[in-house]
């Protein structure tokens, strides 16, 4: 399987691509840690991220598709575009420290969370050695033990303000693109998920969308902020280092569960730059967690590129950390690592503490009745008497609105959505093999790229209404 056809990335999963198959332990089989003599753990996942943009060319209609960080190789001299050397060094550096610390006998822990847009880059710069530098610690059977791929929204799309309809053509695009790359063996070990700005939707209808969509395509455990969700209660959860179990309600009563491991607030590039994950596990030992004494999982995760204390502070504390770790007491783990050693030890992720999205338990408070738009009824009661009650802010950047004030980039985005699964939809419309098909999926889901309402009007937006545009074309 090539990662490029005709000259686009390979992201167009067949319709069930990814059934769930019968759960396989990877990663407690292979690795090298007595879990019984475990006092504490800490894991952290490094999220690495650059948009694409038609920007190759001076003309804005006709411009080809390239990664913004091929721009700001090409524009040194614009804004910190100077940096264009030291983030492409940050994408691949892992290829090198793994192995190194591995050949020292040590027991290093890394997980990994690219989005698509970022591997189609690095596939178009330098004729994509920063990926084959990659399969070395994600193909050689030698590194299993100590790096773990996350999955992603493909073009790094905040849940909230994707169309519905559209969520599981990112989740599958981002499995199918990465088995394009590094193999269908390497893509079945990808278990996490990892959602871009750690985004949880609230809305009860989509967050339920949101898990079925994660579990048909395959994943068993998703990455959450501690701030994003609360008890069955309404109340702040009380043990954020051990895995909980998120309960996805919608307005017909159904439900949809999966296991969530707790990213524990902060700074979090920074906690995760100088090792803080590590620091705080040094300081709790064995709890009773379902019935039986468990060693707790702290759990970071921070940009891998971004900013100065990741570029310089990171390489060298994150060798000293793993330096001055063993394979006992207080040790590194990855995320299915821990949850694999807890199902040995005979403790069932059904039996986890149940959480919902932040804010949920008002809704339920509302509803007498499940049934359809039943959730929405809810809602606007809720909003009658409380103005400032808000779906929009279940991320880390949980001071931005991901929906309001972004009409000029959601509206052509939702029409462009509409018109794609109008089409598309269809019996014998155009399948997914066809041409128009391959380019309009390509260009609904870069539209939707985070970046292009996180930085606000401007050139940013001027990007997300032309590849509307040209999806639009592709379509008709």
């Amino acid at each position: 399987m090539n990662d490029i056809v005709e000259n686009l990335p390979n992201i167009y999963a067949l319709a069930n691509e990814f059934k769930p198959t019968k759960k396989r332990k990877f990663y407690s089989s292979c690795s090298n840690v007595d879990f019984n003599k475990v006092r504490s753990s800490f894991g952290i996942a490094l999220h690495m991220h650059q948009p694409t943009i038609p920007a190759q060319g001076s003309n804005l209609r006709t411009a080809g598709l390239i990664s913004n960080l091929q721009y700001m190789f090409e524009n040194q001299g614009v804004g910190d575009n100077h940096n264009a050397g030291v983030f492409f060094q940050c994408y691949q550096r892992l290829s090198d420290i793994i192995p190194n610390l591995v050949r020292e006998g040590k027991s290093p822990r890394v997980m990994l969370d690219y989005s698509g847009n970022l591997l189609w880059g690095l596939r178009q710069i330098n004729g994509g050695q920063a990926l084959e530098n990659l399969k070395k610690i994600t193909c050689d059977k030698s590194y299993y033990p100590y790096v773990e791929w996350l999955g992603t929204m493909w073009s790094h799309s905040v849940v909230t303000s994707t169309p519905v309809p559209d969520i599981k053509l990112h989740i599958s695009a981002f499995r199918h693109h990465f088995a394009s790359i590094f193999g269908k063996e390497a893509q079945e070990r990808i278990k996490g998920f990892s959602a871009p700005e750690m985004h949880l939707p609230i809305h009860p209808d989509v967050c339920y969308e949101y898990v079925k969509a994660l579990k048909e395509c395959g994943y068993e455990w998703l990455m959450v902020q501690e701030h994003t969700i609360e008890d069955l209660n309404g109340r702040s959860i009380n043990n954020p280092h051990f895995p909980h179990k998120l309960v996805a309600k919608n307005s017909l009563g159904q439900t949809q569960e999966i296991t969530v491991l707790i990213k524990t607030q902060g700074s979090d590039t920074k906690l995760v730059a100088q090792m803080q994950p590590l620091s705080e596990a040094r300081g709790l030992a064995r709890q009773e967690y379902c019935g039986k004494p468990v060693p707790p999982f702290v759990c970071q995760i921070g940009d891998g590129e971004n900013g100065g204390v990741m570029m310089n502070e990171f390489p060298p504390m994150y060798i000293q950390s793993i330096q001055g770790l063993g394979t006992e007491g207080t040790v590194a783990l990855n995320g299915s690592e821990y949850l694999e050693f807890l199902q040995e030890d005979g403790i069932n992720p059904a039996d986890f503490t149940p959480v919902q999205p932040i804010s949920q338990h008002r809704i339920w408070e509302k509803i007498k009745k499940f049934g359809p738009q039943a959730a929405n009824k809810a809602i606007q009661e809720l909003q009658k008497t409380d103005p400032s009650f808000n779906l929009d802010k279940g991320s880390w950047t949980n001071d931005r609105d991901w929906v309001k004030g972004y009409d000029q980039v959601l509206s052509p985005i939702n029409q462009l959505s509409a018109a794609f699964h109008e089409k598309f939809d269809r019996k014998n419309e155009a399948p997914p093999t066809s041409r128009s098909y391959k380019e309009a999926l390509l260009y609904l889901l870069l539209s939707q790229t985070s970046c292009f309402r996180y930085w606000g009007q401007g050139v940013w937006t001027d990007y997300a209404r032309e590849l509307c545009r040209r999806g639009m074309e592709a379509i008709r």
